[in-house]
């Protein structure tokens, strides 16, 4: 069984030492992150936090709450996963003799992956998805043999409507 989450975006002011309060705050409480990410939003003001928290450790309410206490804290959204876009980003560095290369180079082609950097005897791999993809690109490179890996965090919007608005009659005049 796998591990439950619940993923928040926060919107906060854009100032120097808001990670620190925010991540000090988990930490007093004893909550685990399990993902973080960081940028700028369209609004250089303010920045969006995309935290993964384990449902375990942190009651979603308990968490939210503390969160609204921080001043910087604008705006706190719980992303349910059906309802919202996860992306991740994973750079990937796997052994490649000379035998396996074509086999990393389609298996890099089947995950819409791409070959950033070749070396004599390894490649690094970028690729970017939903947390599910990159688990799955990773469990099928560790036969080959991975150097290093590193992954971002997921970052994540609500999905978009699905229905288009209905347009409100607009009365003319004609004369």
């Amino acid at each position: 069984m796998s591990v439950q989450h619940h993923i928040l975006s926060v919107l906060v002011e854009n100032k120097f030492g808001v990670l620190t309060r925010v991540a000090g705050l988990f930490a007093r409480r004893g909550f685990n992150i399990y993902s973080l990410a960081v940028g700028p939003t369209e609004d250089e003001r303010f920045s969006r936090m995309t935290i993964v928290v384990d449902a375990e450790s942190a009651p979603i309410e308990q968490v939210t709450k503390q969160l609204n206490k921080l001043i910087p804290v604008i705006k706190i959204v719980e992303l349910a996963p059906a309802d919202a876009v996860e992306r991740e980003l994973m750079l990937v560095t796997v052994k490649a003799t000379a035998e396996a290369r074509s086999q990393i180079t389609e298996l890099a082609s089947i995950f819409e992956a791409k070959i950033d950097d070749v070396g004599y005897d390894a490649l690094t791999i970028v690729v970017a998805g939903p947390p599910e993809k990159l688990d799955a690109m990773t469990d099928l490179l560790q036969p080959f043999g991975i150097v290093e890996l590193q992954r971002t965090g997921r970052v994540a919007l609500p999905k978009l409507a699905r229905r288009p608005a209905k347009l409100r009659a607009v009365r003319t005049r004609t004369g």
